[in-house]
């Protein structure tokens, strides 16, 4: 599950991997990439019911959920209300809302507002500054950058769909709930993240029992194009301790993804 205002391609640091050994899938938003408009009052349980109805479709009984970001957020909720399809979740640079703790840094803050706000131009020159250390952006250099915003920037959502997004994040909260996740949960903390405060992970780590945090002390809001390899070799380990994992009142189930 991608994050806020992202389509599902940007995961493709992730699936072009994983998939010579796990059946994946990514999407897109409603509003975002090929997927069609929908409502503007959006709100992060509709989220969860939308991934929920493509397993449906694709007839995975239960899979790997992995979210990222808002993403994160939709698959703790999916988590809560659906946890019989879950065998695993991985949290990646995420929160459980509704504290003014899960503000961005002041940086953060203008540099997202920038991106959201300032036309192609601005949000070009904001977003790498908002995902990613200047160091990673140095040592990248801006011809690869580049080429990976693109798939980020190519076709941006409109700013109905974006301040629709941003609607459901601000009212959401599951921190009075997290106790109740007892998927095997992997959180992913990057320590550099200025979008979403690396304290956030912090506050999720004692909230869900069957926990581990990765951290990436380096790594900005971007961890999953940063940090590939590193996580899919996080990801990989995560799947294969967890594949057999089942909800203390679910018996065997047929027809899982792994």
């Amino acid at each position: 599950m991608m994050g806020f205002g992202m389509p599902g391609a940007v995961w493709g640091p992730q699936t072009d991997e994983l998939q010579s050994d796990h059946r994946c899938c990514h999407y897109d938003h409603l509003g975002v990439g090929g997927s069609g408009r929908g409502p503007f009052a959006r709100t992060i349980p509709a989220m969860a019911d939308d991934a929920v109805r493509i397993l449906d479709d694709l007839s995975w009984d239960r899979a790997h959920i992995v979210g990222v970001s808002m993403g994160g957020m939709i698959a703790q909720e999916l988590a809560l209300r659906s946890q019989d399809r879950c065998r695993s979740l991985t949290l990646i640079a995420t929160h459980g809302g509704g504290s003014v703790g899960s503000l961005p840094t002041s940086r953060g803050m203008r540099l997202f507002l920038q991106g959201l706000f300032g036309g192609p131009k601005h949000r070009m020159r904001s977003l790498p500054r908002l995902l990613y250390p200047d160091e990673f952006l140095h040592s990248i250099g801006p011809k690869a950058i580049r080429s990976h915003l693109d798939v980020r920037l190519g076709h941006p959502p409109a700013l109905r769909t974006v301040l629709g997004q941003l609607y459901a994040v601000w009212r959401h909260s599951t921190e009075s709930r997290l106790s109740q996740i007892a998927v095997p949960t992997l959180l992913v903390r990057p320590g550099k993240d200025i979008l979403i405060r690396p304290s956030q992970t912090d506050r999720l780590a004692p909230r869900i029992a069957n926990s581990q945090v990765l951290r990436f002390d380096d790594a900005g809001h971007g961890v999953t194009f940063q940090k590939a390899a590193e996580l899919n070799a996080a990801l990989r380990d995560h799947f294969a301790c967890h594949a057999n994992w089942l909800p203390s009142s679910l018996g065997d189930s047929t027809g899982v993804a792994g």
